[in-house]
């Protein structure tokens, strides 16, 4: 499933702009493939993925799935113009980081294309991001959308699924805990 991850039909994948559905381009080749394909590349090399999108994302998948599918991919954040309230709380429960654009920023605005290797500094409800191509610095704030304590703690333990494992294995022996 997880080679299904982002391969909808009507996603338009900015790297791979001929082309609609699952496919990229792998940038240290400039070689077109698979989203799927790039994602295990990269995971080869440790390079954690970001993802630049538009408004509502998420929007049609709202779904846990969907979640879990990026971040099988190796996805660290996304940084988009505004989330789907439900794809949102996923992601942060699979330990993905939502950004969200300042009001009247987008990835176009800023000159972004996708190319840039990225640097985020979170500091509390802000994150500061450094996108950096060739000897170009674009440097921007965006909305860390943490939008409950409990957001922060799913996060801060890689989502929900090591949070749980972590509690459990935390509790003493013969003890009880819910």
């Amino acid at each position: 499933m997880v080679r299904g991850t982002l391969a909808n039909i009507r996603l338009q994948n900015e790297l791979s702009p001929d082309k609609v559905g699952g496919f990229t381009t792998y940038l240290p080749e400039n070689k077109e493939t698979t989203i799927y394909e790039a994602a295990q590349a990269y995971k080869r090399t440790a390079t954690p993925l970001v993802i630049l999108a538009g408004k509502d994302y998420g929007m049609g998948s709202s779904r846990d799935w969907a979640a879990k599918g990026v971040q099988l991919l190796g996805v660290k954040a996304i940084i988009a113009e505004s989330f789907e309230r439900i794809h949102r709380a996923n992601l942060v429960m699979m330990g993905v980081m939502p950004l969200q654009y300042k009001p009247g920023q987008t990835a176009e605005t800023l000159g972004l294309d996708g190319t840039e290797t990225f640097d985020i500094q979170v500091d509390g409800q802000a994150a500061h991001v450094t996108a950096t191509k060739g000897d170009h610095q674009t440097t921007f704030d965006t909305i860390v959308r943490f939008d409950t304590p409990t957001d922060w703690t799913y996060y801060q333990h890689g989502g929900i699924l090591p949070l749980i494992v972590q509690t459990k294995l935390s509790v003493a022996p013969g003890s009880q805990s819910l």
